[in-house]
């Protein structure tokens, strides 16, 4: 092979002349939140990590957090999609009604409070019906986060009526959807926006996670935080970790493989954990700063589960609208929930 040849395919693959080969592809990937919260620190630092060391460094990978090499949360996937970047972390959600299917396993009360859980139904699901919607992407794993919980200045709601008019950031469109039946104003934003929505008043609350509670600095900007009785999650946000398909299918046969063996539906499970890990983190810092932590009594999780439900069910007609079969899509994401149930890792 000539040397413009082989100085041709070192820069398909990402290797440099100076690197003597020893290297050979780096990988860019990029997420949006601090490096310090729950999924980079348990799930995708270790990812990129054991990668690495299973190619004995023919791989590196780079991982950017906060969007360091551009564009917005919401436009992560087609980021991977065209080439921007190599991989990264995507919130379909971000992008409303585009995957819709997806939605199912984000309505109210679907799936459990465990994030391991979730996410292995989320691998299930997204066999199963989601494959053609991530089509131009090469798909890595998808999960899910933890429990889902009210997060707000001043006293925790504890009854339906105490959402009446409060501004609340919501991350999908199923969450808004909830907080509207609840007669909250709902906020659509990304997760990057809510504190400086807080600190300026623009919010009065917001539903998210235990784990990203303290990059977010929730202690200092919220008073309350609660969670409804039971072990079914408010609600949840789906994700998928992804990588461009064209780097994907240009690596070499082994370091493809290698990709395989950490993808799929224990890498998911993997990703699951690290947000139950961060989110008994993130429970312990809150409680450590004295602030209000707060379960909703059962009446009353019986009152907003009746009103998920409309909400599930509103999802549905407008789901057969668009062609699709919203009844058998619930049941499956169910059924998916049904399967993982009881498979929390011991380890």
């Amino acid at each position: 092979m000539t040397f413009l040849k082989s100085a041709a395919l070192a820069a398909v693959l990402g290797m440099t002349a100076t690197a003597g080969f020893a290297q050979d592809v780096t990988l860019r990937f990029q997420h949006f939140v601090s490096p310090n919260s729950a999924n980079p620190k348990y799930f995708i630092e270790p990812w990129a990590k054991k990668v690495e060391a299973e190619s004995n460094g023919r791989i590196k990978i780079e991982i950017y957090p906060f969007m360091q090499l551009g564009g917005k949360a919401p436009a992560q996937y087609d980021l991977i999609r065209d080439g921007a970047i190599d991989g990264g972390w995507v919130i379909p959600g971000y992008q409303p009604g585009r995957f819709a299917e997806a939605e199912a396993l984000e309505l109210p009360f679907m799936v459990t409070k465990s994030a391991e859980e979730a996410s292995k139904a989320a691998w299930v699901f997204t066999q199963k019906y989601l494959a053609d919607d991530f089509a131009d992407v090469h798909l890595i794993a998808a999960h899910m986060h933890g429990r889902g919980l009210v997060h707000k200045i001043g006293p925790a709601v504890e009854t339906v009526e105490d959402f009446d008019g409060l501004k609340l950031r919501g991350p999908s469109r199923a969450a808004t959807l909830l907080l509207d039946k609840l007669g909250a104003t709902p906020v659509g934003m990304p997760v990057p926006a809510f504190p400086e929505a807080l600190s300026k008043g623009v919010v009065d609350g917001g539903v998210i996670t235990w784990e990203m509670s303290p990059s977010l600095k929730l202690d200092e900007l919220t008073d309350s935080h609660t969670d409804v009785a039971g072990d079914m999650s408010l609600y949840n946000l789906y994700f998928i970790w992804a990588m461009n398909k064209s780097v994907y299918e240009g690596l070499p046969d082994d370091l493809r493989a290698i990709i395989d063996a950490n993808s799929g539906f224990e890498t998911s499970a993997w990703a699951g954990r690290a947000h139950d890990t961060g989110d008994a983190d993130g429970k312990a810092l809150m409680a450590a700063s004295g602030n209000e932590i707060a379960e909703i009594s059962e009446e009353e999780t019986a009152k907003i589960k009746a009103l998920g439900e409309e909400v599930v069910q509103d999802w549905i007609a407008e789901m057969n609208a668009r062609g699709l079969d919203g009844a058998q899509l619930v049941l499956d994401a169910q059924a998916a929930v049904a399967e993982t149930r009881g498979t929390v890792s011991t380890n």
